[in-house]
């Protein structure tokens, strides 16, 4: 058997297996997107409130109580500032270095199987339409058969076909739009870490600044 022949005999399977690969990379999808959504839950929070607790923190010299209360957050912003607290003996850029560590950390948690769900909203369509071509291919193969059951046979493949565009788009649509969505919450959650550090750089600059001029 030669290679082309080959070629037609794996095509002429048609589409039903791609639909089926459809299926599984849908239930991927869905499970990423659970996961993620679980995992965010309770990850970001207000930073306002959090600010002037970290300013009554530094007036009143007692920020180790604020990070030991922080540390049980399920809060980014909230870890991120707990570091920085607990290392601000060490100075401004201890403090700096310990948020920075605790801010990577979490955005590698964050971006966990993000990228499945970006691979899949772009190349899912890509299956889909593969799938369309053999569901094609098959249809023209049917057209040898003659009378009412080929013409069955025939509409039956160009409607397969057409199917698996259809389920291709309905996985990928989906995953593009979690994708973004995940993608951009972790952006606002790590900016609210973002801010809570420089809130904790300040108030350690502001106590330096006060035994200076003293």
């Amino acid at each position: 058997m030669n290679l082309t022949q080959a070629i037609v005999d794996f095509a002429l399977l048609g589409a039903e297996w791609v639909m089926w690969l459809l299926v599984v990379l849908s239930v991927i999808s869905i499970a990423v997107m659970v996961d993620r959504a679980l995992w965010f839950r309770g990850r970001d929070t207000g930073t306002s409130a959090a600010r002037e607790q970290i300013r009554l923190a530094f007036a009143s010299g007692d920020v180790g109580a604020l990070a030991r209360t922080w540390t049980a957050s399920p809060s980014i912003a909230l870890q991120v500032a707990a570091r920085g607290l607990e290392a601000v003996g060490g100075g401004a850029a201890a403090a700096a270095e310990a948020m920075h560590g605790e801010r990577v950390r979490w955005r590698t948690q964050g971006d966990r199987n993000l990228i499945v769900l970006g691979t899949l909203g772009n190349n899912v369509p890509f299956v889909g339409l593969f799938g369309t071509v053999l569901g094609v291919i098959k249809a023209f193969d049917d057209l040898k058969i003659k009378g009412a059951e080929g013409e069955d046979a025939v509409m039956s493949g160009i409607a397969e076909a057409l199917a698996a565009t259809a389920i291709g788009l309905l996985v990928a649509i989906p995953a593009v739009v979690a994708f973004n969505y995940f993608g951009r919450r972790l952006k606002v959650v790590l900016g609210g870490a973002d801010e809570l550090a420089h809130a904790v750089l300040s108030g350690v600059h502001a106590r330096r600044a006060e035994k200076v001029d003293r």
